[in-house]
């Protein structure tokens, strides 16, 4: 297939817009094969089918690199006690927040978990994502966890999108081990990680590194373990506060580290030594009316690459849109519309160790985004609007306007 007449953003090795403005774009088998001006078309790829974008822009697929979205239930009225007055912590310190999702997600069946959470997996392909990053972590029993997994790959075989799962086991303590966190990690985390690694269904091992969750030292005999499975590790750290988790997750080499309000220059300074991306998650700062911004200035001196994500999750970030999460960084954080974009394609990629997408060079997975929009500032300016026109996974039309 060769795309013609369209403005492509092909988001340079700089982390800069690199706009064709009279652009075109050559597939085959599924991969990208050349890409460049539209009055410059080498003669062999003029035989192919060709499609007139009448001027559309092209950026690479969109990447969600940070969610929950397989999940039992909904916590709609934790958001009521929230607004008067609870903060996160009280409420997860009374028996809610995350372990209130643990008793709806172990009644659920796989089937009814991938059920209930392709209508979100829906929402965020209907913005131009091709990759989506599904966590565990609302099971914390060896069956129900491995059962998130099963119902996260499952959804790649129902749905044209490529999913990156990660084991959270370490994301609470449930009640029937409350007060004992250690005896939780060695009997349950740990034990369910090796059986889901050898079942072929892990991806990425995280955890929860805050004072309501997890210390260093057992996320640590978590990462120690991932490290034997060689499985690569990224971390909730530093989101209400700054115990460690950062310097720690960096000292593992993770490839994300994420929310990182509280982070500090030192943090920062560890994260560009380890090459860790700083994933962005606004939704969750939002929704917890936040006010500890993360240590942009920071991430920006030291070229620590951001990622910006949804969160989407039941309680802290029922947010189902990349497009307003680009928003919320621009807004919320003062990322530029430049970095919102490279944060939710180039970034993202990187933050769940994939090399074969997030930019628009030959070499690379064709999965595209194709946008209603003249310029790419336009994904982050608007606000509630959807200008996707088409998107392209794999080479593949899968979803168009024009249809």
């Amino acid at each position: 297939m060769l795309l013609r007449n369209a403005k492509i953003v092909t988001i340079t090795d700089e982390n800069r817009y690199g706009l064709i403005e009279h652009g075109a774009i050559a597939i085959k088998d599924g991969l990208i094969d050349w890409v460049g001006s539209d009055d410059a078309i080498p003669v062999k790829y003029l035989e192919q089918t060709s499609r007139d974008l009448d001027g559309r822009l092209i950026t690479p697929a969109l990447i969600d690199c940070h969610t929950h979205v397989v999940y039992g239930g909904n916590r709609a009225v934790e958001f009521e006690m929230r607004l008067e007055g609870a903060s996160y912590e009280e409420i997860a310190r009374a028996g809610g927040g995350i372990v209130s999702t643990v008793t709806a997600t172990r009644k659920a069946d796989i089937d009814h978990l991938v059920k209930t959470a392709l209508p979100r997996v829906d929402a965020l392909l209907a913005e131009g994502v091709s990759v989506i990053e599904v966590k565990s972590g609302y099971g914390l029993d060896r069956d129900t966890e491995l059962n998130m997994l099963r119902a996260a790959r499952k959804i790649a075989e129902l749905r044209p999108v490529r999913i990156k799962t990660t084991f959270l086991g370490a994301h609470a303590t449930p009640a029937e081990f409350k007060g004992e966190p250690d005896r939780y990690i060695d009997e349950v985390c740990i034990p369910t990680l090796r059986a889901a690694h050898a079942e072929g269904l892990v991806d990425a091992v995280d955890g929860f590194c805050e004072g309501i969750a997890f210390n260093t030292d057992q996320i640590k005999r978590v990462f120690d373990v991932a490290r034997e499975l060689d499985i690569p590790v990224k971390l909730h750290a530093e989101q209400l506060s700054n115990i460690g988790g950062t310097k720690l997750a960096a000292q593992y080499g993770a490839i994300s580290i994420d929310h990182v309000e509280y982070a500090n220059d030192a943090d920062a300074e560890a994260m560009a030594k380890s090459g860790s991306v700083a994933v962005l998650l606004p939704g969750a700062f939002y929704t917890l009316h936040e006010t500890q911004l993360p240590p942009i200035a920071a991430f920006r001196e030291h070229g620590v690459p951001m990622a910006v994500a949804t969160d989407c999750n039941p309680g802290t970030s029922p947010l189902m849109s990349i497009l307003l999460t680009m928003n919320m960084t621009c807004t919320l954080f003062r990322l530029t519309p430049e970095e919102a974009l490279c944060g939710a394609t180039k970034h993202a990629a990187t933050a769940l160790g994939l090399s074969d997408t997030g930019q628009i060079k030959p070499g690379l997975r064709a999965d595209l985004a194709v946008w209603d929009i003249e310029h790419p500032a336009e994904l982050s300016y608007r606000i509630g609007f959807n200008p996707l026109f088409e998107r392209i996974f794999g080479g593949v039309v899968v979803a168009s306007k024009a249809d």
